[in-house]
């Protein structure tokens, strides 16, 4: 049985822009959920900001992939949950050229991709389980678009913010992300000072409070 939902709302501009200036490990100093753990980059560095466009597979049938990369439009961020087969990739060179060439910004796949030097060529940004030479097939068994899917520990729906970078993503409800930009950088500008006065001789664990905790 296959799923095929319309496509989400695309999240607004100002988030990508005040998203992009920041750094994704910045948030992870406010909160722990949401992030996609145990996941890594294909290239360094790395950066997109997107919405999701969610796909679930049965394990070794990747139909729903081929079908919704078809959807992608400029913007978004392909998101695949593979139920739980992190040895199989879904995700390789000719699904990358299609994301690409539909205008995709990345792609976060909860399992395995494949023809590594063919994606770093095309430039496309992925972050997944690593490399495997097994991979899916176009079986018609079944599969989901545009539902909401369960990647490396965080909860997905189509239409959330992917905010990605060289030390992985996180996802996020547009709500949630109206203003995170500003709260982010304004975090990140607050340690310029710090880096000068480390440089002087001064203390991190005064400028971060760890001192408080001295015995």
């Amino acid at each position: 049985m296959f799923v095929v939902n319309d496509m989400p709302e695309q999240i607004d501009g100002r988030i990508i822009t005040e998203l992009e200036k920041t750094c994704v490990s910045t948030l992870g100093h406010l909160r722990d959920h949401g992030f996609a753990l145990g996941l890594q980059p294909n290239r360094r560095p790395l950066k997109f900001v997107g919405t999701a466009v969610t796909v679930r597979i049965p394990h070794l049938d990747s139909t729903a992939v081929h079908m919704a990369v078809d959807m992608l439009r400029p913007g978004d961020v392909l998101v695949v949950d593979q139920s739980g087969d992190h040895r199989r990739s879904c995700f390789g060179g000719l699904v990358s050229y299609t994301a690409k060439a539909r205008g995709a910004v990345g792609a976060v796949i909860d399992g395995s991709i494949n023809d590594h030097d063919e994606t770093l060529a095309y430039d496309f940004p992925v972050i997944s389980r690593g490399y495997s030479p097994l991979t899916t097939r176009i079986a018609g068994i079944e599969g989901a678009i545009n539902v909401p899917v369960g990647i490396a520990g965080a909860v997905v729906r189509p239409g959330d913010v992917v905010f990605a970078d060289s030390d992985g993503a996180v996802f996020l409800s547009p709500d949630e992300a109206v203003g995170l930009g500003e709260l982010l950088k304004s975090k990140e500008d607050a340690e310029i000072p710090a880096r000068d006065t480390i440089s002087a001789g001064g203390s991190l664990a005064e400028f971060s409070g760890a001192a408080a905790y001295r015995p």
